[in-house]
């Protein structure tokens, strides 16, 4: 025997790994000894596998599964490194979401709960010029417009906007229409709903549930083409929010998009789920070359006939905040600069949803387009549903 192998006690303490974790990696096939005496079944190994265990120890600190790791040791370091990259932004992702649930919670759970105030109720204060109007509960003014655009035989956008639910869903496949309208329609009987912040994202889970199990219904009904379609699979994407009076809920699956415009400052506050946005996030791609890439349309995540998982998340609302739901072909259609230009030059939410419906066509209007507008005010204001 080779008398400069490590038995499995001195090699475990030079690499950090327990004798244990290292008969299991043997198991697996992660790291196997360099020699098993085969009468003891002992274990020796080589120094030069140090910098292996080191390794594997380094990445299940990361929290990386095993079957991962095998993966990766059978790379090439430039490949290993890109892996491991992409392995890390998936745990930021996920580590966010978590960390704002976190939030919500200890800020319900420190808050005594308050009465929801309906938008609609004969009760609800109204526009108050006092003194005290800063007080006032804060309410929504919105609009909902969808366009056919300049290209498509058909439009399979659903756009709504009521005193609680907005919603955009773009369709895809031949029953791509009636698939964004269930969608939508699952979602509307929560205008109707007493809401609190503390159980609004149980009740829109539920209702993306019911809109899953729609839109499953309509995948399994023949439609015919109308000879936009550019998959025979049936499905659709759905952004929407729901208002409690303070916060606004966001269920998104897809790429359809959610921004809010604050302080003259726009941000994205939903995160595409497709091909191209995945390799961006993995450090494989720019922004700039996705913008071009073959697979730029193709989705990781929708409601179709398979299983729904749809991302949910709650949102502060302030007074002046501007809420924009759009599908895709706004966002392909209008770059994001003009888009905050117009959402910050517009007065009222249904003038802005024509504004950025013109600038969609004014530049081609590739695919049919839609958009929810809501302001967030003090009470008072009327809403303002509007759909074309």
């Amino acid at each position: 025997m080779n008398p400069d192998f490590l038995t499995i006690g001195a090699f475990a303490k030079a690499c950090r790994l327990s004798p244990k974790a290292l008969r299991l990696y043997d198991e697996l096939d992660l790291l196997r000894p360099a020699r098993v005496d085969p009468d003891t079944g002992y274990r020796y190994y080589a120094p030069g596998q140090l910098e292996q265990a080191r390794l594997v120890a380094w990445l299940r600190r990361l929290g990386m599964p095993l079957a991962r790791i095998r993966q990766i040791r059978a790379l090439e370091p430039p490949a290993a490194a890109q892996e491991i990259r992409a392995f890390w932004a998936r745990v930021e992702r996920e580590t966010a979401a978590r960390r704002d649930l976190a939030m919500f919670l200890v800020d319900h759970l420190s808050t005594p709960p308050t009465p929801p105030v309906s938008p609609t109720s004969p009760t609800s204060p109204r526009k108050d010029t006092s003194p005290m109007a800063s007080s006032s509960p804060l309410e929504l003014r919105y609009a909902a417009r969808t366009d056919i655009g300049l290209v498509r035989a058909a439009n399979q956008d659903t756009a709504y906007a009521g005193s609680r639910v907005l919603a955009v869903a773009d369709g895809f496949g031949p029953g791509g229409a009636p698939a964004s309208t269930a969608a939508v329609e699952a979602l509307k009987f929560l205008d109707a709903e007493p809401l609190t912040a503390g159980s609004v994202l149980n009740l829109l889970e539920d209702a993306v549930q019911g809109a899953a199990q729609a839109v499953r219904d309509i995948a399994g009904t023949g439609y015919e083409k109308t000879g936009d379609e550019k998959t025979d699979e049936i499905g659709t994407t759905l952004t929407a929010m729901v208002w409690t009076g303070s916060r606004l809920a966001l269920v998104h699956i897809g790429d359809s998009r959610a921004y809010l415009l604050r302080d003259g400052e726009l941000f994205l506050i939903t995160h595409d789920h497709t091909v191209v946005q995945s390799m961006i996030d993995e450090g494989r791609l720019t922004p700039e070359e996705a913008e071009t890439h073959p697979q730029r349309t193709l989705l990781l995540r929708a409601l179709t006939s398979g299983p729904a998982s749809p991302d949910l998340r709650l949102h502060d609302a302030r007074p002046g905040d501007r809420y924009l739901l759009c599908s895709d072909g706004l966002t392909r259609a209008v770059p994001e600069d003009t888009i905050q230009h117009l959402l910050t030059t517009t007065p009222g939410p249904d003038a802005t949803t024509a504004a950025l419906i013109g600038a969609a066509n004014a530049n081609g209007g590739p695919d049919n387009v839609s958009c929810v507008v809501a302001d967030v005010v003090r009470g008072g204001g009327e809403g303002q549903t509007v759909v074309r």
